[in-house]
């Protein structure tokens, strides 16, 4: 039986679309939206991005058979991995935003909206908030504070499967240690599929192109009550404005690999401190499974670049093989969630 599956995921500027024939991509497009066109509170952007949509799915499809609808998950609650049926509970908190507001908090809520037109169901996969770490990685040092599970879940489940694949082994009976590098730096440790641990690519971990990782503490509350930034700017600077933009004026690594090409021995220090503190993060991730490592597979943007990886696996090979798969595909990566649930190989999930 052929699945048609029509696939949502929503940007800060930008809705991505694609129709897909089970594994097979039929048709994609990238909506951009002009920040006239798009409402200041993101749930209120639900109507205008839903209505596109639609008009675009009407475009490329003409039958009246699509299996369903499937997109990138929000900011919800902490929960496990896996594909989820959007339930009113999820909408609900997808609206409230209950682990804060983002533009991938549309995603099932656009998902619904045009699935229940038709009769069939709306899933989301592997949202950022899944949570499978172990009740020690969680405990940051200060009773007022947890450390939470914050990461790019979704492509890092999605290469643990095709690396195990690629490895001729079940993911169920292996441990990895995937690495997605792009504007925020995840490191997990998986045993047999489950997220043991994740920095929290947010605040913690490596310095990323975008994002300052893991900052000294006292220094960091200096920084706060200095009078120079208030509590938004602060966080958008730890946010968006650290790390390579903050040290070079760029976030893009082939801009850096070009300045270093050309002589630029400071971009060479910038860049090689942040593939330093990605290697200082794989080696503490490989201490969770006891060093018992079957690969390291690092994926993402900036795995494209030679230089950094190449940096990256003289400090780590001594672990376990370096498997590298550039660039993230979420397109297909929700699409096979989806499928997986569609043709029974995998249970759908409940949120709750």
């Amino acid at each position: 039986m052929t699945h048609w599956i029509l696939v949502i995921n929503p940007g800060s500027t930008s809705t991505k679309l694609a129709l897909f024939e089970d594994e097979t991509m039929w048709a994609s497009e990238t909506l951009r939206h002009s920040p006239e066109d798009l409402a200041p509170v993101i749930v209120e952007q639900l109507d205008f991005r839903a209505q596109l949509a639609e008009k675009w799915l009407n475009s490329v499809f003409a039958g009246d058979k699509l299996s369903a609808v499937v997109a990138r998950g929000g900011m919800l609650k902490s929960i496990p991995g896996g594909t989820y049926q959007v339930n009113e509970l999820m909408r609900e908190d997808l609206r409230k935003g209950v682990q804060g507001q983002h533009a991938s908090n549309l995603g099932g809520l656009i998902a619904w909206e045009l699935a229940r037109k038709r009769g069939i169901p709306a899933f989301i996969v592997d949202p950022v908030s899944v949570d499978e770490m172990i009740p020690e990685a969680k405990i940051s040092g200060l009773p007022e504070i947890q450390r939470r599970s914050s990461s790019h879940a979704l492509n890092i489940r999605a290469i643990a499967r095709r690396a195990a694949r690629d490895l001729g082994q079940d993911l169920k009976d292996i441990n990895l240690i995937m690495v997605h590098l792009g504007g925020g730096i995840s490191v997990s440790p998986l045993r047999g599929g489950r997220m043991l641990d994740v920095n929290n690519a947010n605040e913690m971990g490596p310095f990323s192109p975008e994002r300052s990782g893991g900052l000294p503490a006292g220094d960091l509350v200096e920084l706060c009550f200095s009078g120079k930034y208030t509590e938004d700017e602060l966080r958008k600077k730890i946010l968006r404005h650290s790390g390579l933009s903050a040290y070079l004026g760029t976030n893009d690594g082939q801009e850096v690999e070009a300045r270093i090409a050309a002589g630029d021995s400071y971009a060479k220090l910038i860049y090689k401190a942040m593939a330093y503190q990605i290697a200082k993060e794989i080696g503490a991730m490989a201490t969770v499974l006891s060093g018992q490592v079957r690969a390291i597979a690092i994926t993402g943007g900036l795995a494209y670049s030679t230089l950094l990886t190449d940096w990256i696996k003289e400090q780590v090979r001594f672990i376990a093989p370096v498997l590298v798969y550039p660039g993230e595909d979420e397109l297909l990566a929700l699409a096979l969630g989806c499928l997986r649930v569609l043709t029974g190989q995998e249970a759908c999930r409940e949120y709750v």
